[in-house]
Parts: structure tokens; C-alpha cells; sequence
């Protein structure tokens, strides 16, 4: 196995790289969310043969910027695309508020709710893919209230509908350092897409059975 990384060997890397300029933050977030894409076609070929449906979950930090470019990219192949983001907007990072704003263009940004009943937003029709950027390798606490409540829903109909869930850079809830989940309820990822090297919790703990297949793409560090 190649040499594993911690979040804050990680954190470093990408400030590095930065700092030198020779890479913005906006152009990593864009190869993130590329090798995404890549990764999902590379793994379900049949996923990129004809449009589908994808929900796609983003979180409050660059997670939530990568999954913003999934979104953007899926929806300019054909796809219909439902995004919830979990808190404001105009908190967002630089780089995660610059693809909210590109995607705010080509689709709606719906709020995760609390509502028990079933939300046609988030399982009419249901989406033949699931995409978790709700938070990074930097999640080592409790997930707020709210996260876990729309992640119950969609344990639930993930389990009618079977579509793959997949994980950008890290599980939601994972802990990326010890591989321990932060809670006892948790989704179970089919597909973890992390970039650049793989990330300790990801081969330790419960990261084997939660992370599902790993697959390290390369985004130009």
C-alpha cells in the first residue's frame, strides 16, 4: 500500500501547493470533483451510457464545494440533479461559494430538513445514484442533528431504491485519522473517491467496512 495521509498532512500538501501558485483552491476543487465523476463512469460504465438521476448532499466546507462541481458535471452530461446543502450560503468558503454560484445558474439548492415524511425532492423518481460531500477528512465530532435526520431518509430509501452511495474523499461521519466512526448511525459508502493519497481511517477501524471500494485520483499535487 502507498504511503497513507492524515487530514492535516493532507491540509498541508494543498497550502503548499497553493502558496508556490501553482494551483488555485478553485482549480483543485475542479480536479476533485472531476476525478469524482471519472471514478463513478470508471466504476458503473452504464451510468455514462444514457442520462440518470443523482442526488447529491453538500456540506457547509470544500466538501460541500466538491460536491457542487459533481453536481455541475453530471448535469452537463444529460443528468437530472437534485442538490441539498446543509447550512448557509453565504458562509461557504471562497471556493466552495465560487461553484455554489456556477451552480446555482444550472439548478435549484434545496435545505436539509427534519421532515419525517417522504420528501418527492429527494426520492421522486428515485435516484439511481447518491452523493455524500457533506463533510471531509477534517469531521472528527458528532454529526449535528439535522445531517443525521436526512441521513436516516436516505438509509431508508437507498435500501428501496439500491443505488450506490458514493463518498467524496470520506464517508460522512468517518473520522479520516482513526477510521472511527464519529456516531453509532452512519451510511456505508459502495464508493469513497479520495485524491491525491489515500487517508489512514480510510484502511483502519471502521473504515473498511464503511468506506466501501477506495479509489485515489489524482488531482495535479
Amino acid at each position: 500500500m502507498t504511503e497513507l495521509l492524515t487530514a492535516a498532512q493532507m491540509r498541508a500538501i494543498e497550502q503548499a501547493a497553493i502558496a508556490s501558485g501553482e494551483v488555485t483552491g478553485l482549480e483543485l476543487m475542479e480536479r476533485a470533483g472531476r476525478g469524482v465523476v471519472e471514478a463513478i463512469f470508471e466504476e458503473w460504465p452504464e451510468l455514462a451510457k444514457t442520462s440518470h438521476r443523482a442526488v447529491v448532499l453538500c456540506g457547509p466546507g470544500n466538501n460541500g464545494g466538491d460536491g457542487f462541481v459533481v453536481a455541475r458535471l453530471l448535469k452537463e452530461q444529460g443528468w437530472e440533479v437534485a442538490l441539498f446543502l446543509y447550512g448557509n450560503p453565504e458562509r461557504l468558503p471562497p471556493d466552495a461559494r465560487a461553484n455554489y454560484e456556477r451552480w446555482f445558474g444550472m439548478g435549484d439548492v434545496h435545505p436539509f430538513t427534519d421532515r419525517e415524511t417522504r420528501d418527492p425532492l429527494l426520492c421522486d423518481p428515485h435516484p439511481d445514484l447518491w452523493v455524500d460531500a457533506i463533510f471531509g477528512i477534517g469531521q472528527n465530532r458528532p454529526l449535528p442533528e439535522l445531517v443525521t435526520k436526512m441521513l436516516h431518509r436516505i438509509y431508508y430509501e437507498q435500501n428501496w431504491c439500491t443505488a450506490p452511495v458514493v463518498a467524496v474523499d470520506i464517508p460522512t461521519g468517518l473520522a479520516s485519522d482513526t477510521g472511527q466512526s464519529v456516531q453509532t448511525f452512519h451510511l456505508t459508502s459502495d464508493l469513497t473517491v479520495t485524491f491525491h493519497a489515500g487517508k489512514h481511517g480510510q484502511y483502519v477501524g471502521d473504515g473498511p467496512l464503511r468506506c466501501g471500494k477506495v479509489v485515489v485520483k489524482d488531482i495535479g499535487l
